[in-house]
């Protein structure tokens, strides 16, 4: 199932898209897409609204498509989870995942404009698989349970500022939560519907040219072993999204560094959980 979020900034409502494409108004089950949605069983109550039928159709011309999730609690990144991006960058490959955070309040929708921070001259894109919690899960025994407290999967744009994030301090924060630098959606597959998060292909280019072209069988930690490793040091909440790493491509890796200039389209898609593209403006 594909649960989303359409209407203008701050005015989003919750739909779903058929398996015909269609999207279907959810106003009348939940008032939004967010944790409490996600804790208090909603997912159920879409799909048995679904097939009892009646939902209202929306019509989709000229309707924005919002990030899938409704401001989410945390946003939990892992750093350097794939052997050729941890290469390309000269980093060791990690023993333990690289775990930092990164704003809520970068998310954007999957098609917004990204803007490019005042004074950044390195700013660089990253493809990455994104995990949305659906229960609230601490301690978890193994990789085996940590499945059952994933809600779904985006597709989740890590937009980075190399400066900010490499040279400006020991942390690398201040690169990944400039205004907007987190596109997400466009909606957010069931766990159910996405299948194994460990066979799905990722892609990225930057104005028609590929840039990324990686698969999630290539992490250095799957899916269910980094949200297992994350509840041992912090609570996992319903909503909280976990951006698991991005594969070789990166304009910090590439000869002559290509960083993002206004202007720039990006595309992004990975299997089975649609696409997105972006054109980057200035801040």
């Amino acid at each position: 199932m594909k649960l989303l979020r359409v209407g203008p900034p701050g005015e989003e409502r919750p739909a779903v898209r058929t398996d015909d494409g269609r999207l279907l108004d959810l106003s009348s089950v939940a008032s939004d897409i967010d944790g409490a949605f996600l804790a208090s069983g909603g997912v159920d109550r879409v799909r048995a609204a679904v097939e009892t039928g009646g939902l209202p159709g929306l019509d989709t011309d000229g309707l924005r498509i919002g990030a899938p999730v409704a401001r989410p609690g945390k946003i939990i990144c892992v750093g350097l989870n794939y052997r050729d991006h941890a290469a390309e960058t000269g980093a060791a490959i990690p023993p333990r995942p690289v775990v930092f955070m990164k704003d809520p309040g970068t998310v954007v929708g999957p098609y917004d404009e990204v803007l490019i921070p005042r004074a950044s001259v390195k700013t660089d894109w990253e493809v990455e698989l994104g995990v949305v919690v659906g229960r609230r899960a601490r301690y978890l025994e193994g990789p085996e349970e940590a499945a059952g407290v994933i809600a779904g999967y985006v597709i989740s744009h890590d937009v980075s500022e190399r400066e900010f994030q490499l040279e400006y301090s020991s942390q690398w924060d201040l690169g990944k939560s400039c205004e907007t630098f987190n596109p997400m959606g466009p909606w957010l597959v069931t766990a159910d519907e996405a299948g194994d998060p460990q066979d799905l292909g990722l892609r990225l280019s930057v104005n028609g040219v590929k840039r990324q072209d990686g698969h999630t069988r290539d992490m250095i930690f799957p899916v269910h072993e980094i949200v297992a490793y994350l509840s041992r040091y912090m609570v996992l909440e319903p909503g909280d999204v976990i951006n698991t790493g991005t594969p070789a491509g990166v304009a910090l890796g590439l000869p002559g560094t290509p960083y993002l200039r206004p202007g720039d389209t990006v595309e992004l898609e990975i299997d089975g959980l649609g696409s997105q593209r972006q054109t980057f403006g200035q801040a």
